[in-house]
């Protein structure tokens, strides 16, 4: 592993990157990603990401967020989503939105839209995807540490659309 990727595992373990990550990174990925249509995130320099369109649980209205992912080997494409929030004490928005809308998700993927079907980990099949997420970002285990709900983890799995 590179040097720089250490130095930004170690930041990014930091509860005063907890603090300001949240409101930096997000519109940084969301300007860049929109200027570049779709192929660029700078996020993603350091882990793969996409951006996520669900409808808000309560609103039902779009909302779109970068997201760090783990894509998957397939077929069929899948990517894992790691609720993390950072660390911080609250589950991300976009997790509740997953849970509500679960067959409504977009991910825009190396410029690419692709509808998504969204199912949330448990069980044997989630301490599995959760041991590779540590060996992902070892970060996660300092998020879990700090925080007393379980982080949630998600399957996004390519889905057809009818015509």
């Amino acid at each position: 592993m590179a040097p720089g990727v250490r130095l930004v595992q170690k930041i990014s373990s930091t509860r005063s990157f907890a603090r300001i990550a949240p409101h930096v990174i997000p519109v940084m990925d969301r300007t860049v990603h929109r200027l570049t249509r779709g192929r660029v995130m700078l996020s993603a320099q350091m882990l793969p990401g996409l951006v996520l369109t669900v409808p808000g649980a309560k609103s039902g209205q779009p909302r779109t967020v970068p997201l760090a992912c783990m894509p998957q080997k397939g077929p069929p494409e899948s990517w894992v989503l790691v609720g993390s929030n950072f660390g911080r004490t609250g589950h991300p928005a976009w997790t509740a939105n997953l849970l509500g809308s679960p067959d409504e998700a977009v991910v825009s993927w190396k410029g690419r839209d692709i509808p998504v079907r969204a199912r949330l980990l448990q069980g044997p099949e989630r301490a599995e995807v959760w041991k590779a997420a540590l060996a992902f970002w070892p970060p996660y285990a300092t998020y879990q540490a700090r925080i007393e709900r379980e982080i949630r983890l998600f399957r996004l799995e390519r889905r057809e659309v009818p015509d």
